[in-house]
């Protein structure tokens, strides 16, 4: 598995935070891999669950930082979506030193292409820009 797949699985597994409670979590990432979609060796398993985690411990942080940044935006107006990758994507730029901040950017932008509405990629670009 590349690493786009495997950000795209730690998207997933990240957006549900938005509907389950943290307690919860541990067994909605078991019940994550259970489907057949997100099926991964162990060792993707290890690497998407991992990464999670981290974010997950810094969620209070990295909604500090989007709403001191996304001007007139706050965490609790944006699309679940939106949010779920801006999450992700700050948690790469301010704390992934594997990931430079180019591709962080580029990969939360492909995201919002993928997941979200019509002007979520613009969005997403847009608060973004203002971390790099």
């Amino acid at each position: 598995m590349n690493r786009r797949e495997q950000r795209e699985r730690i998207f997933k597994l990240l957006f549900r935070v938005e509907f389950n409670e943290l307690e919860e979590m541990s067994e909605q990432c078991s019940l994550f891999f259970e489907d057949e979609e997100n099926a991964a060796s162990e060792k993707d398993i290890s690497y998407i669950q991992g990464k999670y985690e981290k974010i997950a411990q810094k969620l209070a942080e990295i909604d500090q930082m989007i709403n001191e940044t996304a001007k007139g935006w706050n965490t609790q107006r944006m699309g679940k979506v939106d949010l779920t990758i801006l999450r992700l994507a700050v948690y790469e730029i301010r704390y992934d030193e594997e990931v430079p901040t180019g591709v962080a950017i580029n990969e939360a932008v492909e995201l919002a292409k993928k997941f979200g509405q019509d002007g979520s990629s613009g969005f997403v670009n847009g608060v973004l820009a203002k971390f790099a």
